[in-house]
């Protein structure tokens, strides 16, 4: 007798319909993200900031200067950005007898101001324009043919695959200019924000230091900050020649072009912030023994401050999906990862670290200490 055919459960109309909506809603989310780059692009958020944080629609298509035909359109692209949260909707008044369309700035809005002086709040622009460009959507499309590939060794990410270059080393550069940029800025901005809230919320972190670390730094905002919060804490950055180069020369940090896979400076404290996720549980071993080696014991004030994300369903089902969709974004573009508490404590023993606290959560965010 012939097999027959699996039979499934058969939902419900409600259900039925319920499934198509949220199929278009996963298979339409895209749009979601190319209108909030298109709104960055049109320097939507910093026109709004200018009209005194909220605006009508036609006040809003003219500041960039927008052909008055566009209006209705401009108008259907802001509502889907006020529904996924981008814009909010509205003026101050909550009264329902308002007759003109309103948008206005929100909390995430207002982190992709350009051009607006702001310490604690680094624009976003450049990581947004980097995560919706071409280079990455086409990585992320070739994901299927880089799962069914059998590969022996080290596996390249997609990005790798289907580009033959790597993010945040000279071959971006060769790939692209303009991509290169945009990634070494948005990476700033990125590891950047929140700096403010780091030095109020974890004040003790950095209490009795005399010197410290800061690997991967960049331009040395972070360091400045924590020199600027602890006067006496002697702040040293660790990052590549290139990007040392463009360092200031502002006599408040040292800066140190090198590799934090061959040597790591000496100091009380070593810091890594946001760095980890981009690289593999291998590589990040290698990393950590490194910033072991360059520390002194526990009872001797040693340790290592990492500030990275750890992945956990704690913070709510929001929380969560962005913390895997960052996941799925090393996955696609670099060869590292999220990772769990438990996956953060078995990298700590595995470097030779003895033991290891989180000091406060922030956010997505964790905050560790690690000892020798």
């Amino acid at each position: 007798m012939a097999g027959q055919a699996p039979t499934i459960e058969v939902p419900t109309d409600a259900e039925l319909l319920q499934a198509q909506a949220d199929l278009w809603r996963h298979s339409l989310y895209y749009l979601t993200s190319m209108g909030l780059r298109c709104a960055i692009k049109l320097g939507i958020p910093t026109a709004i900031h200018r009209l005194g944080g909220v605006t009508s629609l036609p006040d809003l298509v003219a500041a960039p200067s927008l052909p008055a035909s566009k209006q209705p359109f401009l108008g259907r692209l802001m509502r889907v950005l006020v529904t996924s949260g981008v814009f909010a909707a509205g003026g101050d008044s909550d009264s329902e007898a308002e007759v003109e369309e309103l948008f206005r700035l929100n909390p995430l809005s207002r982190i992709l101001l350009d051009g607006v002086v702001a310490d604690e709040h680094h624009s976003q622009t450049s990581f947004v324009l980097a995560a919706t460009s071409p280079f990455y959507t086409e990585a992320a499309l070739g994901l299927a043919d880089w799962f069914r590939k059998d590969i022996t060794g080290p596996v390249p990410s997609p990005f790798e695959d289907v580009h033959g270059a790597s993010l945040f080393d000279e071959s971006t550069a060769l790939l692209d200019q303009e991509l290169d940029e945009l990634v070494t800025e948005g990476l700033a901005a990125h590891d950047n924000l929140g700096i403010g809230t780091i030095m109020r919320e974890c004040h003790d972190l950095f209490k009795g230091l005399e010197s410290l670390t800061d690997c991967c730094g960049g331009d040395g905002t972070t360091a400045r900050a924590i020199t600027k919060a602890h006067p006496h804490v002697k702040c040293i950055v660790l990052d590549l020649p290139k990007v040392i180069d463009k360092a200031p020369s502002d006599g408040i940090v040292n800066y140190v072009a090198g590799d934090l896979f061959h040597s790591v400076p000496k100091s009380q404290a070593v810091m890594l912030k946001l760095v980890l996720h981009h690289w593999s549980d291998e590589d990040c071993v290698k990393i950590l023994s490194q910033c072991r080696d360059a520390i002194p014991s526990h009872e001797e004030g040693g340790k290592v401050i990492i500030i990275d994300i750890v992945v956990g369903p704690s913070l709510g089902p929001v929380m969560f999906e962005a913390q895997l969709l960052m996941d799925m974004l090393m996955l696609v573009n670099t060869r590292g990862r999220q990772r769990t508490e438990n996956d953060w404590r078995e990298l700590f023993m595995k470097a030779g670290f003895s033991d290891y606290k989180i000091v406060k959560k922030l956010g997505a965010r964790g905050v560790f200490e690690v000892y020798k």
